[in-house]
Parts: structure tokens; C-alpha cells; sequence
């Protein structure tokens, strides 16, 4: 509850009221027409996180800075989604190699129905709720859950009762799999599954966990660019250089570099990043953590001209 609960009186605006107002803040709107559309079809809400700072600091009533126009503030909104789209394409391939990793692992120790033996986990473990969810998205109880694999187990086999972790794997989203690693009970096993990706144990639990966070921002299209994110990775000592701001996106890029370096050798995530921050040159990359020589940095492996 708040601590001085009040009532919410803010009353809805009209697509026009809203293109009004934005003009009584001083923006420039060169093509109203134009402008309402994305109102409408953004909305204005989503637009006004992007507002902050083409606006003067501590105004009541904010008005935009001198020559802001408003594709000022579409282009940032539009590299933001492009950023996006970059970054669910590297969590895509993480998230694979990830869960393919630790069902390899785990198979090869345990048998492919490793996971429904209990003790494989910590005592700490909400091991029921895996089990449930694992029902659950393999349609356990409902076939019309069922993707083509699921299917084939469940109408030829009833024992074990739950598909094999190699088909689990394709039904469960990453973040299962950050939560099923870090509740791991034998650390040699932990050990084995990290060492594929150059790191610790402990590392490897923080960096998933950062991911899966930024998988899960990039999922619901939440801002990106000038976003101070509140679940950071943890500074491996090798990488202390590079993450010792670990609260912008520039601290993610630098994981999701290591991981792919890691699974593709030579990814080329990078040179997309930077073609990406060239197509936009007015983006302020130093509002996501990038210094400003980041690209000479050998770590980028970005050949600098």
C-alpha cells in the first residue's frame, strides 16, 4: 500500500488531446497526421519513456528542449526495438546451447530421466513445482499441449511417466533452466556443465540469471536503451575491467559476447551491435554503459579502421 494512498483522478486523452499537449511542451510536430498514427498505435505512454531526456530537467510541467522534433523520439524508440530484436537473436542461441549443455551433462551421469530422481537437487529446491511445470508444458494431463516429440512419447511410452530431458529441454523456457543449474546439488557436475562456457559455477548461476532477465524485458518490449536494470551479473574477476558498471546494458552485451564467443568461436554478435549503433549515429550509446573506445577494446575482436 502506498504511504499516503490517494485516488487516481488522471483522466484518459484523446489521440488528438495527446498530440495537443505534446505541442504545448514545446515538440515540434511537423506532420500531425503522422504523429497521431503512432499515438495510436504505439500510445502514448510507451512513447513518454523514451521523452526523459530530450526534455529540460525539473519541470513540473516538462517541456521539451529547443528543435525537438518528434522523430527525434521515434528514432531512439525504433533503435531500442531494434536492439531488441538483436538481443533475443543472442538469447536464442544461449538459451539452446545452455539447455542442451546441461541435458547432455546430466544424461550421460544419470540416465535422460535424471531430473525426477530427487536427490540430484538441494534440499532448498522447490523440486514439486519443476515437476509440475515440467507436466505442464509437456501436456501431462493435456494433449492439446503437446508438441510433435511430446507426443510421440506420451501415445509409446508410460514409464518413466515424463518424456526424457532432451525433450523437456525444447518445451522449458530459460529461465527453468538458470533456476534447475543453480539448485544443482553436486557441484562436480555444476563444474562440468560451466567449464563448456569458460567459467565458475557461481558465475555461471549470476550470468543465466542476468539473461534470463533481460530475455524477459526484451519478451514484454521494455525499454533497453537508458534502462539502470536491477538484476545485474556478477563481475567475474577475468572480465573486472569490463563489468566494473555492471547496472547498464553494456555489462549484458559483455556476457552475451562471452557466452556466444564460447558456443560459435566467432559469433559476429558484436559487428551486428555496432552496425546497429551506425545506422543510428545520434543514439547516446553512453547512456547503456558503452565507454567510449569500447570498440578498441580486444575483447570486441572489432577491427577498428
Amino acid at each position: 500500500m502506498p504511504q499516503n494512498p490517494c485516488r487516481y483522478t488522471k483522466k484518459a486523452l484523446s489521440i488528438d488531446e495527446q498530440l495537443s499537449l505534446l505541442k504545448s511542451r514545446k515538440l515540434i510536430v511537423n506532420d500531425p497526421d503522422r504523429v497521431c498514427r503512432y499515438l495510436r498505435f504505439i500510445g502514448y505512454f510507451r512513447l513518454s519513456k523514451y521523452f526523459a531526456i530530450f526534455q529540460k530537467s525539473f519541470d513540473p510541467n516538462p517541456q521539451f528542449k529547443p528543435d525537438t522534433t518528434f522523430d527525434d523520439i521515434l528514432d531512439v524508440y525504433i533503435f531500442d526495438r531494434k536492439l531488441r530484436l538483436l538481443i533475443m537473436d543472442a538469447i536464442e542461441r544461449i538459451e539452446v546451447a545452455v539447455r542442451a549443455t546441461i541435458s547432455n551433462t546430466m544424461s550421460v551421469h544419470s540416465g535422460g530421466h535424471w531430473y525426477l530422481v530427487r536427490n540430484h537437487f538441494r534440499e532448498s529446491y522447490k523440486y514439486n513445482k519443476l515437476i509440475e511445470k515440467i507436466k505442464f508444458e509437456t501436456g501431462f494431463e493435456n494433449s492439446k499441449r503437446r508438441n510433435e516429440s511430446c507426443k510421440h512419447y506420451y501415445e509409446t511410452y508410460n514409464d518413466p511417466p515424463l518424456p526424457p530431458s532432451w525433450i523437456v529441454g525444447e518445451v522449458l523456457p530459460i529461465g527453468f533452466w538458470s533456476i534447475i543449474y543453480g539448485n544443482l546439488r553436486t557441484i562436480k557436475l555444476q563444474k562440468n556443465i560451466s567449464k563448456e562456457f569458460g567459467m565458475q559455477p557461481k558465475v555461471m548461476v549470476s550470468w543465466l540469471r542476468s539473461i534470463t532477465y533481460l530475455r524477459n524485458l526484451c519478451a514484454h518490449h521494455a525499454r533497453i536503451w537508458n534502462r539502470k536494470f536491477t538484476i545485474t551479473p556478477i563481475v567475474a574477476k577475468e572480465y573486472k575491467e569490463l563489468l566494473e558498471d555492471n547496472q547498464y546494458f553494456y555489462a549484458q552485451a559483455v556476457i552475451i559476447n562471452v557466452f556466444l564467443t564460447k558456443i560459435a568461436n566467432n559469433p559476429h554478435w558484436q559487428l551486428r551491435l555496432l552496425s546497429l549503433f551506425k545506422e543510428y549515429p545520434q543514439i547516446n550509446t553512453s547512456l547503456m554503459g558503452f565507454p567510449f573506445d569500447w570498440k578498441s577494446n580486444p575483447f570486441w575482436k572489432i577491427k577498428v579502421s
